[in-house]
């Protein structure tokens, strides 16, 4: 197959750094000025959930509450208004608790089932420290892996994409202030795992057309990854379809609770596919071109 006519993700990949750059620097300056949108489990103060049973509207939720002294931070309803979900910025006595779910039973029914999350100050700063060493832990580890099977380079050029992929799926929270919870965590890190999965299919493939290469300019050295990137094209599409049917059923069909994670997943998952074809490859390209130009030859 003539792999020259085909899309050159290298030769476009400035269009891809500067697609990418937009996007995290857009997610940067919300955060420094806005910060992410903290959930109750990073950010002390109480969630409570209610299966309502029948659709309600949402200001006969916060008039509900506002009948209570607890001040409400933020609402919002599912399943066709069947399902609310209460944020307070302040962790609630249980009397407090109690007074809310009399007001729910009393207005809308007995069989208002309530679900209440509470966590406190030092422990919401706990869990989102743990969550920020998962991901570097993670990081390491995989870069000390890729590392040890491939050259150095790759594992420099793979890890920057599974970066990348992290910090887009905390980008799009960012910019579109969607609530970042425990589950948004586990996201991020399955989507590290799925992101150096199509990354070391790629480079396994440049390895192996690197052994029977001869490399005299740059440009060789592109068409070859480019080539190599096309091989195992159909493979890294099939692997990303099949687990965003999944992901997007979850995001359709899911509960409330499991919504955000689904859309964590989608994001992560695109994002992965993505770099690995647009930023991990043309950046080894970078970081190898001069040695292989001197040596003609160098295994990956």
């Amino acid at each position: 197959m003539d792999y020259k006519n085909k899309y050159d993700f290298i030769k476009n990949r400035k269009i891809f750094y500067g697609l990418s750059g937009f996007i995290l620097v857009t997610g940067l300056i919300m955060l420094i000025f806005f910060s992410l949108n903290y959930g109750v489990d990073f950010k002390a103060g109480t969630n409570i959930e209610y299966a309502l049973g029948k659709a309600v509207p949402q200001k006969d939720i916060e008039a509900v509450v506002g009948e209570t002294d607890a001040k409400l931070a933020e609402v919002t309803m599912g399943n066709g208004n069947k399902h609310t979900s209460m944020r307070f910025d302040e962790v609630l006595t249980d009397e407090q608790i109690k007074t809310i779910n009399a007001k729910f039973a009393e207005k809308f029914g007995k069989d208002v089932s309530p679900e209440v999350n509470v966590v406190s100050p030092d422990i919401a700063i706990e869990l989102r420290n743990n969550a920020i060493k998962a991901v570097l832990i993670a990081s390491i580890l995989i870069m000390i892996y890729v590392s040890i099977r491939f050259h150095w380079t790759i594992a420099l050029a793979a890890v920057i994409g599974i970066f990348h992929d992290a910090l887009m799926v905390i980008a799009f929270f960012a910019i579109f202030r969607f609530e970042v919870d425990l589950p948004f965590v586990a996201a991020v890190l399955t989507t590290v795992g799925y992101s150096i999965n199509d990354k070391i299919v790629i480079f396994d493939r440049v390895r192996e057309n690197l052994r029977h290469a001869k490399i005299k300019t740059a440009e060789d050295l592109g068409d070859l990854v480019n080539q190599s990137i096309w091989q195992t094209m159909a493979r890294s599409i099939n692997t990303v379809i099949t687990v965003l049917i999944a992901a997007l059923c979850l995001f359709i069909f899911g509960s409330e609770s499991i919504k955000l994670f689904a859309l964590a997943k989608i994001i992560g998952l695109t994002s992965g596919v993505y770099s690995s074809l647009c930023i991990s490859t043309p950046l080894w390209v970078w970081f190898r071109k001069n040695a292989l130009l001197k040596k003609k030859k160098v295994a990956a």
